[in-house]
């Protein structure tokens, strides 16, 4: 895995190989980071990274001057690995070791990006659970906005507050953000 752009472009990263994770690719990273860099101006943003595994997006979002990001993973080799390469690199992230359902019921946080990567082999309603939980919680900041990536074997479109969604590769992105008031 490497960082795509920012402050450390082009650093790689190796993840101990015991990981339970599956990183998304780096063409996936940057066709989601270039619809996010058209979307938002980076400064400042509040960014919570779900199922962060190795911490690939949690590091691509710290490279390009994030300072306020959290990863939570319930795997505790992860959330190790994370805090060991963010110290290392000087990034503010903070980690949590949780169950990413049981954390989005307790925060009381907003987040203007929130990014979840959950195991491609989720049910589709657990997929849904992680929308649903985000709205219903409102944990977005306004103009927030939820990216959840899956397989194309999921198809998360009828979510009521789903907007749009890309592919790349294996890989989709699917866009959430609160209605628009009239």
């Amino acid at each position: 895995m490497r960082i795509i752009s920012g402050k450390y472009k082009g650093k790689r990263l190796i993840a101990p190989k015991k990981l339970p994770v599956r990183p998304t690719t780096d063409m996936a990273k940057e066709g989601l980071f270039n619809i996010l860099n058209n979307r938002f101006y980076f400064d400042g943003l509040k960014v919570l990274d779900l199922f962060a595994g190795t911490g690939n997006i949690s590091f691509e979002f710290a490279s390009r001057g994030i300072d306020d990001i959290t990863a939570v993973d319930s795997f505790p080799g992860c959330t190790q690995y994370i805090a060991k390469t963010a110290t290392e690199l000087g990034f503010s992230i903070s980690t949590v070791k949780a169950d990413v359902f049981k954390y989005l019921e307790k925060t009381t946080e907003k987040f203007d990006i929130i990014f979840a990567d959950p195991p491609y082999s989720f049910d589709q309603s657990q997929f849904l659970k992680i929308a649903d939980l985000v709205f219903e919680r409102g944990l977005l900041e306004e103009d927030g906005l939820l990216v959840v990536e899956h397989s194309d074997q999921t198809d998360l479109s009828q979510h009521p507050r789903h907007t749009e969604q890309r592919k790349y590769g294996g890989s989709i992105f699917s866009f959430f953000q609160e209605e628009e008031m009239e």
